[in-house]
């Protein structure tokens, strides 16, 4: 083995969320990153990185637990006439419904144009409702906000309708309460006003979510981007009711992911040079005249690699789909038998195990190499032989030097 190539271009994708706003629209950037961690080769998913505002950032463990993630977004909602009093549609009050199923967006590789797709779906929303006045004075008086919060809806804005779920948040003022629900169905949760409510505002939104991902072990190295927009307003996709509008009309979902793969070949010191010898050494032939019925030497190596893979060879010395050394002054040549073993976690397109794998030329076999989780630093093995029958015709000719260029691929670039 005269000279080792690695051909690998590793890059993590990403998830980004940044929200803006426009008059029509808002746009929301969401990232993500794979980049393996030695000390959790198991781990083989994305890291969200979108930095967390509303609910999450507020009560990260709650949100660990739920798998969910949250940005806050300046989401305006004003009521366009008053909440009337005992209302017996939910449209006409405060109402939500958002896209709980998941929606699924493409993205694509910005070198390759490989496509990957990316799930996601809207698990919780909050807000906090705003009211023009005390609303001790809406109900008539007499009691505390937290009573007055209650008595206008009939509870309060704590403990959210079904099918919402709770959250165990709530926080309230003369004038305003403060609510998160979850929202497991696509169904309305609408809370019905006991008063007359001359105007309301929401004066942001939370969006919570939770995200599938595809499997990075899988994708290139890279970053892929693609979007998924959201329609907001009366009857759409996130559904407020018909007197609680918003300012903007959709939500665009920008994302970014950045997958970032290891992959590294390590031959030990003097390892380019092999030397094919008997099993028992030359000794034993000189020694007892026993003919050697195979040359071989085996080189170990260590790989760490997140990505797949391929392997292949180039030659010196070409004997039909392998190399092979040659004699300098006959031009004698015998082939070489060349296979790698290669550690745990690493199969090939079927699954199979690579244990003992001819490498050709061509790559054949070797096309395709897929790791199951991030291998770091394994040890791995090149073995090279000369068939018995090929060191019969290398020692009839007496005493001569067989060598050749045996060049290694590993291609990460698949």
């Amino acid at each position: 083995m005269n000279g080792t190539s690695v051909v690998a271009s590793c890059a993590v994708s990403t998830l980004l969320f940044g929200c803006m706003s426009s008059a029509n629209a808002l746009t929301q950037d969401i990232s993500a990153v794979f980049r393996p961690d030695p000390s959790k080769p198991q781990e083989t998913v994305f890291l969200n990185t979108t930095p967390p505002s509303g609910y999450c950032a507020e009560f990260p463990s709650q949100c660990r637990m739920w798998a969910m993630h949250s940005v806050r977004l300046p989401l305006n909602v004003n009521s366009i006439r008053p909440i009337q009093a005992a209302h017996t549609d939910p449209r006409q009050g405060a109402m939500f419904q958002v896209p709980a199923n998941w929606r699924t967006a493409q993205i694509v590789h910005s070198g390759t144009g490989e496509t990957e797709i990316v799930q996601v779906r809207w698990v919780g929303i909050g807000s906090r409702y705003q009211l023009p006045v005390s609303v001790v004075d809406l109900v008539g008086g007499g009691v505390d906000p937290a009573t007055a919060h209650t008595k206008l809806w009939n509870d309060n804005w704590g403990f959210p309708p079904t099918p919402c779920h709770f959250s165990g948040f709530g926080r309230l003022g003369e004038n305003f309460y403060e609510f998160f629900w979850r929202t497991p169905m696509e169904a309305v949760c609408a809370k019905k006003a006991q008063y007359p409510i001359p105007s309301m505002a929401y004066t942001y939104v939370d969006f919570a979510y939770e995200l599938r991902l595809p499997n990075p072990m899988r994708m290139t190295s890279g970053q892929y981007t693609g979007d998924l927009t959201i329609s907001i307003g009366p009857g759409r996709e996130v559904d407020m009711g018909d007197v609680m509008l918003p300012g903007s009309s959709a939500l665009t979902l920008n994302f970014r992911l950045d997958v970032e793969h290891a992959f590294k070949v390590e031959v030990p010191p003097g390892g380019n040079r092999v030397e094919l010898v008997p099993p028992d050494g030359w000794q034993a032939w000189l020694n007892n005249g026993r003919k050697p019925t195979r040359l071989f030497r085996d080189q170990r190596f260590h790989l760490s690699t997140s990505t797949r893979f391929k392997m292949m060879l180039e030659c010196q010395y070409i004997s039909g789909n392998t190399c092979a050394i040659s004699d300098a002054g006959s031009g004698h040549s015998v082939p070489v038998d060349i296979r790698v073993s290669l550690p745990d976690g690493l199969t090939d397109f079927a699954g199979q195990p690579i244990n003992q794998r001819r490498l050709l030329r061509d790559g054949s076999g070797t096309e395709l190499i897929l790791p199951s989780f991030y291998v770091d630093r394994r040890a791995a093995n090149l073995s090279f032989e000369i068939a018995q029958a090929s060191v019969e015709q290398m020692l009839d000719g007496g005493a001569r030097t067989y060598i050749g260029n045996v060049t290694v691929i590993w291609d990460s670039e698949v």
